[in-house]
């Protein structure tokens, strides 16, 4: 696919992502809207995505994006989904719906491709790899560059997962030749925490438990506690991350209550578990090493659930 191909006669452009943006689903709509602004200045084009993470407000032109979902424009010529499928985009999904031509560009394997036109690529790192595959590579700058870069790091793990291919690596030494502080990026997008996040990443680790002969670990933090400390969901991003940082663990389990009896998990692997197959389980999807869901019950309830699959998998 080249995006170019189909913008013979288009006026306007609306792009969105999944609920909950994360870097790569930030930075793969933020790449394609410079790249149209840059090469198609004529083209009225808007982002549409829920309230980005701090972290990537760094992105250039990300508070153009629209956070209500309100548009003077109800039937865009073309609109670009990234990074899911049209159901994932919460309140953009009406304006996919009425558009004119869709695009669906995916590296999640559970998307057969929901756009008139589809670049599903399950083996990709990332959306923002294939945002790269698709543009114009003589026609991006610097800004363009350092934000898909944003996202192949945030999807890969800075390039330590399993989704991370030879092409991954080629792309993103391509992308680090046009000169911006790739390591200040990474330490920015990946390392860096507020005071905040680390008092509730320590009280996480604190309150951890090991199962499984300390092949799993696991912690709970209670909506209590995040109104405590006057958290929210973004602060606890990389905390599961962390845990699997443990000697003698194969897989890290970290789940945060969104309302009575209602958890949201997330999950981790060093390649024992495939836990893409656990979410997909109870609802959620991911990769082989990087997973989530939502799950309801109580904190046991969630706990005993899930690591039946888990147990499953590491006993095999």
């Amino acid at each position: 696919m080249r995006i170019d191909d189909y913008l013979t006669g288009v006026c306007t452009v609306g792009i969105s992502g999944h609920v909950r943006p994360d870097g790569d689903c930030v930075g793969a709509c933020m790449s394609m809207y410079l790249y149209l602004k840059k090469n198609y200045p004529n083209i009225k084009a808007d982002v549409f995505l829920e309230k980005i993470p701090q972290e990537l407000t760094f992105i250039k032109d990300s508070d153009k994006i629209n956070n209500d979902f309100v548009s003077d424009v109800q039937n865009y010529d073309l609109f670009i989904v990234l990074d899911c499928g049209k159901e994932r985009t919460g309140g953009a999904e009406k304006f996919f719906e009425n558009a004119k031509k869709t695009i669906n560009i995916d590296h999640h394997v559970s998307n057969s491709g929901t756009g008139d036109a589809n670049y599903v690529v399950p083996t990709a790192s990332s959306a923002c790899e294939l945002v790269y595959d698709v543009i114009d590579k003589e026609r991006i700058d610097a800004e363009i560059a350092k934000t898909i870069y944003t996202g192949m790091v945030t999807d890969t793990g800075v390039f330590k997962y399993s989704n991370t291919s030879p092409k991954t690596m080629e792309i993103a030494a391509r992308l680090i030749s046009y000169g911006f502080d790739f390591g200040s990026l990474i330490d920015h997008v990946f390392y860096e925490k507020t005071y905040l996040q680390n008092q509730i990443l320590g009280r996480a680790l604190l309150e951890s438990i090991r199962l499984l002969d300390g092949r799993c670990i696991v912690s709970v933090i209670s909506k209590q506690t995040m109104e405590f400390y006057g958290a929210v969901s973004s602060d606890l991003d990389g905390i599961v991350s962390q845990m699997l940082l443990t000697i003698g663990v194969d897989c890290s389990i970290f789940a945060y209550e969104i309302a009575p009896l209602e958890y949201k998990v997330s999950l981790r692997s060093n390649g024992a578990v495939d836990v893409a197959k656990v979410a997909g389980i109870f609802g959620g999807g991911g990769h082989q090493r990087a997973a989530g869901c939502s799950v309801n019950g109580t904190y046991h309830d969630v706990i005993n659930n899930i690591m039946r699959y888990v147990q499953h998998q590491l006993e095999e």
